[in-house]
């Protein structure tokens, strides 16, 4: 299968597109961001087309932000980044969970 035929059976399944361009490690381009729902200079959590996206750091800031066109640019010193589920689910069995059943 080529490079083609692979990313044409990907859209079609998944027609949501998300770029993430991450330069030199301090500067994080987004494209499909819906919200900001965290933020400090150490983290900074956002609600995407794709599900949450935390990226942790150090002296992080958002640089642009435009929610009309899902564009997020965040500068800083970047070490890690990572999606978790689109909704976060009470019943996971978590800590908070435990306590709020």
């Amino acid at each position: 299968m080529t490079i083609d035929e692979r990313k044409s059976s990907s859209n079609m399944q998944n027609s949501v597109i998300q770029n993430l361009i991450l330069e030199n490690r301090e500067k994080l381009s987004i494209s499909g961001a819906l919200d900001v729902l965290s933020f400090d200079d150490q983290i900074v959590i956002l609600e995407t087309e794709l599900g949450l996206l935390t990226v942790k750091g150090e002296n992080l800031r958002i640089n642009k932000l435009s929610l009309d066109t899902g564009e997020v640019i965040i500068d800083g010193e970047i070490y890690n980044m990572g999606y978790s589920e689109k909704e976060l689910d009470k019943k996971s069995g978590g800590i908070l969970g435990k306590i709020f059943k």
